[in-house]
């Protein structure tokens, strides 16, 4: 092996590993926000499906209990409210009132829907050699279902 060459591989190495690092960072961080998404969407056609089963008064309104159930199913995974939330930053505020529609006249259909609003993802690492990671505002998550008539 030739003297001159000795080192090379290190040098070439060092040179590599930041983009290395960027590279993974960016996986890593898109990931979780992908995580975060799939969370929630999870989380609101669960509560969708919950208040499907409600049967909803004539001004099409369900039982405040009820609706108080599904947003803490949306935020907390479970109707009682109990424990920290599914995803970081996600509170009850991020949680509509849902809304109960009807369409059509024979059958008379009745649909629920409930959203998220304005849940912003937060990165862990805000930057890595000068590439900022920004925050991540996700548009309106929602999901609506048929409900008994």
């Amino acid at each position: 092996m030739n003297a001159r060459q000795n080192g090379v591989a290190m040098v070439e190495f060092a040179l590599t590993l930041p983009l290395l690092l960027l590279l993974t960072m960016i996986t890593t961080e898109f990931g979780r926000a992908i995580y975060q998404y799939n969370t929630i969407v999870k989380s609101v056609r669960s509560a969708a499906r919950y208040l499907s089963i409600q049967t909803p008064n004539s001004a099409l309104i369900a039982d405040p209990a009820a609706i108080a159930a599904a947003t803490n199913l949306v935020v907390y995974g479970t109707p009682s409210g109990t424990g920290t939330p599914l995803v970081p930053g996600l509170t009850v505020s991020n949680v509509p009132t849902p809304t109960w529609q009807t369409t059509g006249s024979m059958p008379l259909i009745n649909t629920v829907t409930i959203k998220v609003s304005g849940y912003t993802f937060k990165p862990l690492v805000t930057g890595v050699f000068g590439t900022v990671f920004g925050n991540i505002t996700f548009h309106d998550i929602s999901a609506t279902m048929r409900c008994p008539s």
